[in-house]
């Protein structure tokens, strides 16, 4: 049985690869394991077969998709559209879900100069949704009920301008070239303040005072070169390999400036690469001044 890659996953601030071992034809719920990553490591691994519909995860496992469908090599998630409705049913982001009885954090989170946004994410949860998210610098806002947070998010939006969502190509055109963190951080609390004088918060939010954490060391930061490549599609036998230098949000960062989004290598089977293998799958060039914009030891991961 082969095991497929699920995307990159973050515990204890530290990225991993994700892999789910399917059961005959996809039908059973399988396992699942991770490889942690570690910065300055060679990586170098092929994409094998065809890229399949990783089914629905929730409350910490995975029904597999239970027609086993393939997915395109371009699509951003590794889910056929029946998974994705089903999905998106039980999300709270798509207001699906308003019942749910967890607590919940407001937060500010920064990418770049000029680049925040406003968001929430269940309090058991910690700071993992930032660092999917590929946030730099961020600070809790309050916490409190799902309804509460979500109205908290809804008035900062309409009374400070701030989005909700940041195109992910401006996160990552910015990250390479970023302010000292004295900055991040400054822009990080003035916003705070503001928010934090704004009348009309629900009553049952509480607030949080302003600390304001930043995730240079996490994402390696200090060691990132300006992305000037990014994969746009992996294809089967298309290989990549490099040293890893960071990660951020789903992306892996090799020394060369080439940018791995790992949304585009769930659902694939992950190999070393071999002689079936046709070369570098697709990229796309990055302009470096867009406007919005230890050794380890080599193997596959």
């Amino acid at each position: 049985m082969s095991w497929w890659c699920t995307g990159i996953r973050w515990s204890d601030g530290r990225p991993a690869i994700g892999w789910w071992q399917h059961g005959p034809q996809g039908r059973q719920e399988g396992a699942e394991r991770s490889s942690l990553l570690t910065y300055g490591q060679q990586l170098a691994f092929a994409a094998r077969g065809e890229r399949h519909c990783l089914g629905v995860r929730r409350a910490g496992r995975r029904t597999p998709c239970p027609t086993a469908l393939t997915v395109p090599g371009r699509a951003g998630r590794a889910q056929c559209p029946d998974c994705a409705r089903l999905d998106r049913s039980f999300s709270v982001a798509a207001d699906t879900n308003a019942a749910d009885p967890r607590t919940y954090r407001v937060y500010l989170a920064w990418f770049g100069p000029g680049l925040l946004k406003v968001g929430i994410t269940a309090e058991e949860r910690g700071s993992a949704r930032l660092l999917e998210q590929g946030a730099v610098t961020w600070a809790w806002l309050g916490r409190g009920p799902l309804m509460a947070a979500r109205r908290t998010e809804e008035l900062l939006r309409a009374a400070l301008g701030v989005p909700d969502r940041i195109a992910y190509a401006r996160k990552r055109a910015v990250r390479g070239h970023l302010p000292p963190r004295s900055e991040r951080a400054a822009e990080v609390a003035g916003l705070h303040a503001r928010a934090a004088a704004l009348e009309g918060w629900p009553e049952s939010l509480g607030r949080l005072e302003c600390e304001v954490i930043d995730h240079g060391d996490p994402f390696g930061l200090g060691a990132l070169p300006a992305p000037d490549r990014v994969i746009t599609e992996m294809v089967s036998g298309g290989t990549v390999s490099g040293r890893l230098a960071g990660a951020a949000g789903p992306d892996l960062h090799f020394a060369d400036g080439l940018v791995v989004d790992t949304r585009l290598l769930a659902g694939w089977e992950l190999v070393e690469p071999g002689e079936g293998a046709r070369g570098e799958v697709p990229t796309a060039g990055i302009p470096p001044a867009a406007p919005e914009a230890a050794a380890a030891q080599d193997g596959l991961f």
